[in-house]
């Protein structure tokens, strides 16, 4: 994954400069593109009342600056949250997704800022529809790189059309970078601008080549370290649930038509939600 937006404020920051982000380009119209309507899956989660709210509860810190890695909570061994809409819900059942320049509030919202290596005018904001655990069709926000915004959207399409479940879909903001570590973060992102996990060197997210699936459900492994912290119930791949990326699954595929490989394929690390396109 090579970030850790899920496990807020676990990553090593870079100190970069502070000036103000210049305004992007105006916008060109959105580009749309819509699918065929499909039958909403039944939810994954029971009827009873969600109890866990997420970022709630600061774990200790390790000596490498990590949270300290815990049992998975019982709310969390079947994670089924339902999702906070950041955007008004598709009309319908039918996949939606737009691709445009950056607006310049998504822009100031974001982590990106001068010092970061890829421009802003190289970045697109793309809305998506997405299912929800809770068995309902939203829409959601990524910035990615200008290369590969059309084909995100294909993939994305076609988790849709697979009624494959995200939790959250939603643009990184710069307190996450800082904030302590929870260990319970599933927002599916793309870019972060950080760097690569424990290195000095930029992440593949920092120019908005990589893609995280629903981290907590497809967690990074190292030795003794699991991110999100508190997501060590899924590390049994054997019992399948909602939300995972198994090998030569839908999504692996769906990215790999694209030409981006899975972290899932990697063995130290095995970094389960990282999808990227340049192998890193």
């Amino acid at each position: 994954m090579r970030r850790a937006a899920t496990a807020a404020g676990a990553v090593l920051t870079l100190a970069v400069t502070a000036c103000s982000p210049p305004v992007p380009p105006p916008a060109p119209a959105p580009t749309t593109v819509t699918a065929t309507t499909a039958a909403a899956p039944p939810p994954t989660s029971g009827p009873a009342a969600v109890t866990w709210q997420v970022g709630a509860h600061p774990l200790p810190r390790r000596p490498d600056g990590f949270g300290e890695v815990e049992p998975t909570p019982p709310e969390l061994v079947n994670r089924a949250l339902p999702t906070k809409d950041v955007l008004p819900p598709p009309a319908g059942n039918a996949y939606a997704s737009t691709i445009s320049a950056v607006p310049a509030g998504v822009l100031a919202r974001s982590t990106w800022q001068p010092a970061c290596p890829v421009k802003a005018g190289d970045l697109r904001y793309l809305t998506m529809s997405f299912w929800g655990f809770d068995g309902r069709a939203h829409t959601g926000e990524m910035l990615v790189n200008v290369s590969g915004a059309a084909g995100i959207t294909k993939v994305f399409g076609q988790l849709f059309a697979a009624h494959f479940p995200l939790e959250e879909l939603r643009v990184t903001g710069p307190a996450e970078l800082t904030a302590p570590p929870t260990g319970d973060g599933n927002s599916t992102s793309a870019f972060v601008c950080r760097p690569a996990r424990g290195q000095t060197t930029w992440s593949a997210h920092a120019y908005g080549l990589a893609v995280d699936v629903n981290p907590f459900c497809n967690p990074y492994t190292q030795g003794d370290l699991v991110l999100p912290e508190l997501a060590s119930a899924y590390l049994d791949r054997s019992r399948k649930r909602p939300g995972m990326v198994l090998p030569g699954d839908a999504t692996v595929r769906a990215f790999a038509a694209i030409g981006w490989s899975w972290g899932g394929n990697w063995h130290d690390p095995a970094d389960r939600m990282h999808f990227t396109a340049t192998g890193h």
